[in-house]
């Protein structure tokens, strides 16, 4: 123990003294403690045990004193009365839970306009267009990043939805992740100018998209490319995380096999970590862009 701890550490016992007498513990004079200048007084460790001479564990040492006082010139010096009822602890029984309650009464086009705004705040570029349109959105995503390679999911949606024509078609280089060859689609995602998925869930609030690894859906397609593009059906979007949760909870009740990796991707990577200077696509994609296609 330091010089200071032991001269604390006697005041401390003198204040224990006193208060083991008829005077009252509120009354005990604290003014030559150096602990707080408001009149609170406690064992430097109180709580934590500490060895003694002879190696025994002692018990803590202290008392908090003048704590009436003390709360009551902090109550004042807010400029308000002491709050002297125990807070109650809210009982939502079974009751609408209050996460359930943000954006509960959306329309998909009211959640629409949610994740547009929210995409303003993570840097993130919206197209909005649908089925018909969406190879030329594709295309034309695609061409404002200058791409000259391109990585993609092995996902039957591509086909689906017409991608692959388009892709096949282009002059750039296209790349499908094999899952069979881990090493040479973590080299394509590498050197790609762009990575494209379908978002499996998508989170209005946050502008988060949710992706599911598994066959044919390598997580580097998203996490390695200078650009990103999310294709995001309409029929994805739920008003936030609670309801993602949510369906993953089903699936796993329904005997679902669920991917081990479940990314939430809002945007572009951000940081302010240096000076407070946010700075975009310090780790990951310099660029996202999210498609929004109506699929109805």
């Amino acid at each position: 123990m330091t010089e200071k701890g032991k001269a604390i550490n006697t005041v401390l016992q003198h204040a224990n003294k006193q208060g083991s007498s008829d005077q009252p513990e509120s009354e005990i004079n604290t003014s030559s403690l150096s602990l707080h200048d408001q009149g609170v007084a406690t064992h430097p460790r109180a709580g934590a045990t500490e060895k003694s001479s002879g190696g025994e564990l002692s018990q803590p040492q202290g008392n908090i004193v003048n704590r009436e006082g003390f709360l009551d010139r902090l109550a004042e010096s807010f400029g308000r009365a002491r709050v002297r009822e125990k807070p109650v602890r809210p009982d939502w029984g079974h009751k609408p839970k209050p996460q359930w309650e943000v954006f509960s009464g959306y329309s998909r086009t009211e959640l629409v306009e949610v994740l547009k705004e929210q995409c303003l705040f993570v840097h993130t570029e919206v197209i909005e267009t649908n089925k018909a349109g969406l190879g030329a959105a594709l295309k034309e995503a695609i061409d404002r990043s200058e791409a000259k390679t391109v990585v993609t999911w092995d996902d039957p949606r591509f086909a689906e939805f017409g991608l692959d024509e388009v892709l096949n078609g282009a002059d750039y280089e296209v790349f499908e992740w094999d899952s069979n060859d881990r090493d040479a689609g973590i080299a394509a995602a590498e050197r790609a100018d762009v990575g494209i998925t379908f978002s499996d869930m998508t989170l209005a609030e946050s502008a988060t998209v949710v992706l599911f690894s598994g066959e044919g859906k390598g997580r580097s397609v998203s996490l390695l490319p200078t650009n990103y593009i999310a294709v995001i059906p309409k029929s994805t979007i739920v008003p936030r995380i609670t309801q993602a949760a949510a369906e993953i909870d089903r699936r796993i009740a329904a005997g679902e096999t669920i991917a081990s990796c479940v990314n939430f991707i809002s945007g572009p990577s951000n940081s302010a970590d240096i000076e407070m200077s946010l700075v975009v696509g310090v780790h990951g994609p310099v660029k996202a862009t999210y498609i929004i296609m109506d699929d109805a």
